[in-house]
């Protein structure tokens, strides 16, 4: 089934999820979906995926696992591919497009209601760092001396550039979707005439990031962002060891969220042993160690060094649900 003309193909509010590649997707993602009728057996959820992942699901007898499923269009298999073309799937008058390395950890009714206001929005937080799209290693440096983040902002327009974090998108407005999904695009295209560097020049990433054009769209267009890091009522948090308590099956889950931007920020250093002792010298510093213990309603295991306990628990619950356990 393809949608089109972005017409909603059902009323009111509902989830989605989009595959392509590997079946080792699909799997994730059925888990995912899982989690959220833990907490909500109403709103329907659907998947876009290739016709493979399609049979997949019906040689494993699960054909009737989403409510809707749609097929993805030739060249949108990607990351940009699909983020860049939201609006080309829109099965539902208000969509919450979701990562499927996702794990829900509390009822989601709350977040619908936030969203509600936005036409289209993106979880994120008002002023994206320095790091954001662009280098991360001694490169940054230079980047900071030469104001480069700075310079690309007036190159363009734009006043501001917030950082989004996609794993958590919402659209209800199929003409205001189109347009940021399209402005998003050209300035992919421009690349060139800014300071951001290709993803795919991280070790361990073979496909182009999305998120700094669409912050770059949703910029030049005047559409805030969803605030990401917004403690107990946070939409994502991201997994990382160190700082969440949870059990095998992921039902009971509890973040340590640092209150001070940068000791939170701290979570993306990858060497175990160096980020917990920033942590302990950073968060000495007065002002620098408060901290909450939060439940977000998502728990996002976007970190390439910290998806093994994801892939742990997808294995088996996806072993449960095709009656292989």
């Amino acid at each position: 089934m393809s949608q089109e003309k972005n017409q909603p193909v059902q009323k009111g509010e509902g989830y989605v999820y989009v595959v392509y590649g590997k079946l080792k997707y699909l799997e994730h993602a059925v888990v995912s979906a899982s989690t959220i009728r833990r907490y909500d057996t109403k709103r329907p959820i659907a998947l876009i995926c290739q016709p493979h992942h399609r049979d997949e699901l019906r040689h494993q007898g699960l054909e009737d696992f989403f409510d809707l499923t749609l097929d993805l269009q030739d060249g949108h298999d990607s990351i940009v591919g699909f983020k860049h073309n939201v609006h080309h799937y829109m099965p539902f008058e208000r969509n919450l497009y979701l990562d499927s390395d996702i794990v829900w950890c509390r009822d989601p009714d709350p977040l619908w209601h936030g969203f509600q206001p936005f036409g289209f929005t993106i979880t994120g937080i008002q002023k994206a760092d320095y790091f954001f799209g662009a280098p991360k290693g001694i490169g940054i440096v230079r980047d900071y001396l030469l104001r480069r983040r700075e310079r690309t902002l007036k190159r363009f327009g734009l006043t501001y550039l917030s950082r989004v974090q996609s794993g958590v998108m919402y659209a209800r407005d199929p003409q205001l979707t189109r347009q940021v999904c399209e402005r998003a695009s050209q300035m992919l295209d421009q690349i060139d005439r800014t300071h951001f560097q290709s993803r795919k020049k991280e070790k361990g990433r073979n496909l182009e990031s999305c998120e700094w054009s669409l912050a770059m769209a949703m910029s030049d267009l005047n559409i805030p962002v969803y605030p990401w890091l917004n403690g107990h009522e946070s939409p994502q948090l991201d997994f990382i060891g160190d700082i969440v308590e949870y059990d095998e099956e992921f039902e009971k889950v509890v973040c340590t969220f640092h209150t001070h931007p940068f000791v939170y920020s701290l979570r993306g250093v990858k060497s175990d042993a160096i980020r917990r002792m920033l942590y302990a010298i950073f968060g000495s510093l007065p002002g620098y160690g408060d901290y909450q213990k939060v439940t977000p309603y998502c728990l996002h295991f976007g970190w390439l060094h910290q998806k093994e306990p994801f892939l742990t628990f997808a294995d088996r619950k996806w072993n449960e649900l095709t009656g292989r356990s």
